[in-house]
């Protein structure tokens, strides 16, 4: 019996390897396992340390938090797909991605443009942010930016599950998306139209808000008067600009072409680039290149170690102080 097992495992391995699946289940099964626990260290670090109880690191650990339902709506079907031979998906089960993957990406693109207007308000009126970014208003922005990012979808995904399908069933795409699988209804498709114009109101209408956000601050970093210090503050916002930059400049390739048809092959690559590549650099570009989320880390997985190094040096300063 051990035998049969293994030959059938060395027929299912090097049919995988011919078509190339495996190879690419493999980088993409590591890319979704650091995008998990990147994001859960990242979450837990900025919960447990209490120096980053502030709006700015409690926003990005949100963000981090939807990061992780935002990959997992869609990675591991993907990676199923890669070694199975039937790669099916469920009418039901393709609704429900599309609903999970698009109101976890609105929820996303409310909370960037929030976190926009957050640094703005920090950088240009300094003296009366702790009084308008309260902590009472950081929770209720949070939680209305998942709310909304949920609840606006359900009208859409409510009227396509009432349209009729049928003849082709094959989708060109790594997930359920909108413009697919409204091809494949046999009824008039016109109202793709309106779709993409609905998803392009709400893409620009983010853009500019974090754009001009940005802008702003830009320009009040340049009117510091240090060198030192300008290149602090631009090291400091250079990675909201770099998550701001990945996540949109896909996003727009995808949902502001509207009538432009790219190759298949391309298609996929834009997919790609938001659904995979660009959670895989949020951790990095959030956490790993931050000295005050290292620190947390280390506070997070050795803190015994934390207490007793400070308890070391408050008995050295005592000791220095004994003996002046």
């Amino acid at each position: 019996m051990s035998c049969v097992f293994l030959s059938i495992a060395v027929r299912v391995a090097e049919t995988m390897f011919e078509d190339g699946s495996l190879l690419f289940f493999i980088p993409f099964f590591v890319i979704c396992i650091f995008i998990v626990i990147g994001n859960l260290i990242f979450f837990f670090a900025v919960k447990v340390d209490t120096r980053l109880h502030n709006p700015m690191y409690n926003f990005i650990s949100i963000f981090s938090f939807l990061e992780i339902w935002y990959t997992t709506a869609t990675i591991p079907k993907m990676l199923s797909n890669l070694i199975s031979r039937q790669r099916t998906i469920s009418m039901i089960g393709c609704l429900l991605q599309m609903y999970f993957f698009h109101s976890l990406g609105n929820s996303e693109e409310i909370l960037l443009t929030t976190m926009a207007i957050d640094r703005y308000i920090a950088v240009c009126n300094p003296l009366c942010y702790p009084t308008i970014m309260t902590s009472r208003l950081c929770a209720q922005l949070s939680a209305g930016s998942c709310i909304f990012g949920f609840l606006v979808l359900l009208p859409e995904i409510a009227w396509i599950s009432t349209l009729p399908f049928c003849g082709p069933n094959e989708i060109h795409q790594i997930f359920c998306d909108f413009e697919p699988v409204l091809r494949l209804a046999c009824t008039d498709t016109s109202m793709i139209l309106i779709e993409d114009v609905i998803h392009a109101v709400a893409i620009i209408f983010s853009v500019l808000v974090i754009a001009l956000s940005y802008i702003t601050i830009i320009t009040v970093i340049l009117r510091i008067p240090s060198v030192e210090g300008r290149q602090k503050a631009f090291s400091t916002y250079a990675a909201h600009l770099g998550v701001f930059l990945m996540f949109y400049g896909s996003v727009s390739l995808m949902y502001l072409r509207f009538s432009v048809t790219f190759p298949p092959i391309l298609d996929t690559a834009i997919a790609l680039m938001f659904a995979v590549l660009a959670p895989f650099f949020n951790p990095i570009i959030y956490s790993f290149r931050n000295k005050d989320i290292k620190i947390a880390v280390k506070k997070l997985f050795c803190p015994q170690k934390t207490v007793i190094f400070r308890s070391m040096l408050a008995h050295r300063h005592l000791s220095l102080w004994m003996l002046l």
